[in-house]
């Protein structure tokens, strides 16, 4: 056996609804941020692929958008691209909130997992935030979900804490197939430089906006520039769906932009380790939401 065909790799799907933990997880194991995380479903708006190398063994993660009953064009994309991660995975981990319990939610997912034509992947039970409840409550939930669909096997984890991931990437690493390696060995993600810094100035938008409004807009990259001192930068656009919203997210004489910006400006020089110049420019566009163009811009295809 040559020594590419002893290298295995393998694309993991997450799947659950909105807020269980997924990106944390994603986070989690591969070692570093990749995928935003805020306490708001939904936040996770398209698929974002994190890449784990664990010896001959390339994992690579698939961070998917909750899925929930879909009311607008825009959460009709996220649910597609929720259920495209599931029909090419080579493992699936179907993950639950147990402080949710097996909610309705959860159950549709695992009843329309059942209906689908016959899908040979394993599938992995993951009890999420295992510090936050009994050990009793635990046995009891692990006991209804599998007495409602074969899982391969469950494991109880933290996501947040890192309790039992270890155990749950031993697993992955033993069970994906042998096969060639899809990125580079160095590569953290597939998602564009450009892509996740408008992601984190969305996530610190998500985390001082409230209510409606996080639903209501859109981060896209404008400007790209690498300076002659080897600092970035970069323009950004917030889309938002009315006047309305463009003032609360300038806030009171610009102090709320003025705060996400840093806050951005912060996390992006201390990942990428170079100056950052961000600036941020807030344009209405009451439709936004019914734009080809903006959904391409984030990854989703545009569904009618």
């Amino acid at each position: 056996m040559t020594q590419q065909n002893k290298q295995k790799c393998g694309i993991i799907s997450l799947m659950g609804e909105p807020n269980v933990g997924k990106s944390t997880l994603v986070n989690q194991i591969i070692g570093t941020k990749i995928s935003i995380v805020t306490h708001k479903a939904q936040t996770t708006r398209t698929r974002v692929r994190g890449i784990k190398v664990n010896k001959n063994t390339q994992l690579i993660l698939v961070d998917t958008p909750g899925i929930f009953v879909p009311k607008r064009r825009l959460d009709r994309a996220m649910v597609s691209a929720a259920w495209s991660g599931f029909k090419e995975a080579d493992i699936i981990l179907f993950m639950l909130d147990v402080t949710r319990g097996f909610s309705d939610g959860a159950r549709k997912i695992l009843q329309f997992m059942i209906d689908k034509p016959k899908c040979d992947s394993p599938v992995l039970l993951l009890l999420n935030k295992i510090d936050r409840v009994k050990r009793q409550d635990l046995l009891s939930l692990t006991e209804k979900v599998n007495t409602e669909f074969s899982f391969n096997k469950t494991f109880m984890i933290s996501a947040e804490k890192g309790s039992g991931v270890s155990d749950l990437l031993k697993w992955l690493t033993v069970n994906v197939p042998f096969s060639p390696w899809l990125y580079p060995a160095d590569q953290l993600a597939d998602l564009p430089l450009k892509g996740f810094a408008a992601e984190v100035t969305r996530e610190k938008l998500l985390k001082r906006l409230h209510q409606e409004i996080p639903y209501q807009l859109t981060v896209e990259p404008d400007v790209w520039v690498e300076m002659s001192d080897k600092s970035i930068k970069i323009h950004q656009l917030i889309y938002v769906s009315n006047k309305r919203h463009k003032a609360m997210i300038l806030g009171r004489n610009g102090e709320t932009i003025k705060a996400v910006s840093i806050a951005a400006r912060k996390e992006l020089k201390e990942t990428l380790n170079k100056e950052i110049h961000l600036f941020l420019q807030i344009k209405v566009r009451n439709n936004w939401q019914n734009e080809p163009l903006r959904f391409s811009n984030m990854g989703l295809s545009f569904i009618d």
